[in-house]
């Protein structure tokens, strides 16, 4: 019983590791924005272009989610979850590859390209169109993974057309998380 609490507590991530906690534990009194925090193992990614609630799940030791959300069109979300091994974190973010090709309407689309951060990494674009053309609405993630460890910031928004500059503060999260996921994760 003591082996499986200290195991259990050794895969946990602990509070006021991430990026954001201060400010999701900060009291807000303005009814329009509001921060929800989670430790569910459970939690679903973050990215998630079919919505489906396996996605990623396989292999999952611990997560922690925070999401800011403010009326009435602007969200923002910082994920880490902690995979059994390097091999099923690799899987998660395959899959999640995967589902980012298939998933998404002629009105909403999904893409993504490599980037270099940890092992490997993603900047997703999601995005609304009318037609052709880009029309406001969409999301920009990124999505990195580094040893057992898959890490997730993104933001929505009113977004127009994409644009490289578009992943500014995600990247800048995602860098200075990775900076210390090895004290979490199994490098």
């Amino acid at each position: 019983m003591i082996s499986a609490l200290i195991l259990a507590a050794a895969v946990a991530i602990p509070n006021n590791f991430l990026l954001y906690e201060k400010a999701a534990a900060t009291k807000d009194d303005d009814p329009e924005t509001s921060w929800s925090a989670s430790s569910k193992k459970s939690a679903r990614l973050v990215v998630n272009p079919c919505q489906k609630a396996k996605l990623g799940q396989s292999g999952r030791t611990a997560a922690r989610t925070l999401t800011y959300t403010a009326v009435p069109d602007y969200a923002k979300s910082e994920q880490v979850v902690l995979y059994a091994s390097a091999a099923a974190a690799g899987k998660a973010l395959r899959d999640l590859e995967a589902a980012l090709r298939v998933c998404g309407t002629k009105s909403y689309r999904y893409s993504a390209t490599s980037v270099s951060l940890g092992d490997k990494a993603l900047k997703v674009t999601g995005q609304a169109y009318q037609g052709k053309k880009a029309a406001i609405g969409g999301e920009r993630a990124v999505v990195a993974r580094r040893a057992n460890a898959l890490i997730v910031y993104t933001v929505s928004g009113e977004w127009g057309k994409p644009a490289a500059s578009d992943f500014k503060q995600q990247t800048k999260d995602a860098t200075r998380i990775l900076a210390k996921i090895c004290t979490v994760a199994d490098c």
